[in-house]
């Protein structure tokens, strides 16, 4: 006998898409000015192709996305890359988040592509600055004219996953990359079936079964990340080259609260590759090693030392070889140490010590003089050098080691100097502090000088150019005993030196933050050497931080 019987199943879960939540509150004063930006709520993320609005030819395009990350966007992205076809062009990112599996699939799609990423927001043309990306300012076909900007702009909760994506990363120390825990949300439905079965020998058995009827019967959620949950996320960091490290930043803040995450951080963990420069914007594409000066790219390759590129370290003729490269650098001179200042000393201004040339065999006994001179201030000493001989690096090293002191790049400007001599004798006081400022854009520290920069206590770097070299045979054991002296992860650098041919080049700030070169970044409203004097200071103060958090501590970088 057949019958047809239907009834209701009762209190089925089925377990729904991952999502992150980002409520509008205070999230400190480093978020401030991000979140004041933002609306109550995103509208859905959207894709525009943008040509910039900076050039008259050749002009840099990118893919502007803006808005929350939902379940569709990646649809909305994949159309975007079907449509631009095989051009490698930035994703431009500016969202508070969104759904965690749409991000990953973001993320992936881009990496398939082999596109760059980057955070910052997108002004089009003629749009007002309540509403930077007006659909009258977008063509039917869903281009627009504008330009990008960094200050300000964000990608939150799921955002940084898709931003992952990219080839290469970056972000400026004016936007702001945040994470936080991921809310996995789950609904009880009330599911309804039509079920036909027969009774075969007194027993029942089913033979077909329809569902008719879906309701939602209640919501539950919860921040723990389940077994699956982590699995998938620390999948995907792997997969994008992303540390395992990103989980704990997350789960270090609630869902209705954002973690910052500092620069350094950001670098240190994959979630970025660089930082732009002062000078770059988001959209620009990552220069090629041997773009021209003029090209429109960020991270610009940085003109060779003026050493012989064969040479030992230690043996190198750099005057002879500045004379052959005049025409890319400045002649350069043995190293000297000069007594900085900046502003009204019989109250308050920053010191600290230039040292600018050439590293020389008496270079060593010139830093003895001045530390002598100074006693017990510890100055930082700002340096900016192509370098030179290498056992003089070390004993300087040595020496600032010893003394505690803090190193950094930068360029020192005395005034009424011209451009190619700015530390002319003219302005050099005759006893005292020289009065001066001192800038990190543009300012490198190449060949041995970065042997003399780890030796900081801190060692920080901004916008400034990090290089070194491959160290003979002869050189070799000195070379890298040096290394663990000074805490620097010596087998991490070897890796890659030795997984390149050339012999000289330059470290990403990622990099050298990677092997422990550098422990901190200066923050994008500070300068090299930011020390406060007094007349009543035995010793100099360290000015406060906004971005403290930065600086990471020296042993953090002792593998």
């Amino acid at each position: 006998m057949r019958l047809a019987i239907s009834f209701l199943v009762k209190c089925l879960f089925s377990r729904l898409l991952l999502v992150f939540l980002l409520l509008i509150l205070p999230i400190g004063a480093a978020t401030s000015q991000a979140a004041g930006e933002k609306k109550a709520a995103q509208p859905p993320m959207s894709c525009i192709l943008v040509r910039s609005l900076l050039c008259q030819k050749n002009c840099p395009e990118w893919i502007s996305a803006e808005g929350r990350i939902t379940s569709d966007t990646p649809a909305r992205l994949r159309k975007m890359l079907k449509k631009i076809g095989g051009r490698k062009l930035p994703v431009v990112f500016r969202s508070e988040g969104g759904d965690v599996d749409a991000a990953y699939a973001m993320g992936r799609m881009i990496r398939k592509a082999g596109l760059e990423t980057a955070v910052g927001g997108t002004r089009l043309k003629d749009c007002p600055v309540g509403d930077t990306r007006c659909q009258t300012a977008i063509a039917k076909d869903g281009s627009a004219v504008g330009y990008t900007y960094s200050s300000g702009a964000y990608c939150f909760s799921a955002c940084p996953l898709a931003l992952a994506g990219g080839v290469s990363r970056v972000s400026s120390q004016w936007a702001f990359i945040g994470v936080h825990q991921i809310t996995t949300v789950y609904n009880k439905m009330r599911v309804s079936y039509r079920i036909e079965y027969k009774i075969v020998n007194g027993k029942k058995k089913e033979i077909s079964r329809k569902e008719v009827g879906r309701k939602v019967a209640g919501q539950s959620s919860s921040t723990k990340l389940g077994k699956k949950a982590t699995a998938a996320l620390t999948a995907y960091l792997k997969e994008m080259g992303a540390s395992e490290d990103v989980i704990g930043l997350m789960m270090s803040a609630t869902p209705d609260n954002i973690n910052i995450v500092p620069a350094t951080e950001a670098l240190r963990t994959g979630l970025i590759t660089d930082m732009l420069s002062y000078n770059e914007w988001p959209g620009m594409p990552l220069c090629a090693p041997d773009a021209a000066a003029e090209a429109v790219c960020h991270s610009h390759p940085v003109a060779e030392a003026p050493v012989v590129a064969k040479a030992p370290l230690s043996q190198a003729p750099v005057q002879d070889a500045a004379t052959e490269t005049s025409e890319k650098l400045p002649k350069t001179q043995p190293m000297d140490f000069l007594l900085m200042s900046n502003g009204n000393c019989r109250e308050e201004c920053t010191q600290w010590i230039s040292a600018d040339g050439d590293i020389t065999p008496d270079t060593p006994a010139r830093l003895k003089a001045m530390l002598t001179t100074l006693g017990e201030r510890k100055l930082p000493i700002v340096l900016q050098s192509n370098g030179g001989d290498m056992d003089a690096a070390f004993v300087m090293g040595r020496m600032i080691r010893a003394a505690g002191l803090e190193t950094s790049i930068g360029r020192t400007q005395l005034p009424n100097c011209p451009k190619l001599d700015p530390r002319c004798k003219a302005s050099i006081a005759k006893s005292g502090p020289t009065e001066g400022e001192v800038f990190a854009g543009r300012a490198y520290c190449l060949s041995s000088c970065t042997l003399v920069l780890m030796s900081g206590t801190p060692r920080i770097v901004g916008y400034s150019s990090i290089g070194l070299v491959r160290p003979t045979t002869a050189e070799y054991t000195r070379f890298f005993a040096y290394f663990d002296e000074m805490g620097v992860s010596a087998e991490t650098y070897e890796t890659m030196m030795f997984a390149t041919s050339i012999e000289r080049g330059t470290i990403l700030r990622s990099q050298a933050l990677k092997f422990g070169i550098v422990n901190g970044i200066i923050p994008y409203d500070e300068k090299p050497g930011l020390h406060v004097c007094g007349p009543e200071a035995k010793e100099s103060l360290r000015c406060p931080r906004k971005a403290e958090a930065e600086t990471v501590p020296v042993a953090a970088s002792v593998n």
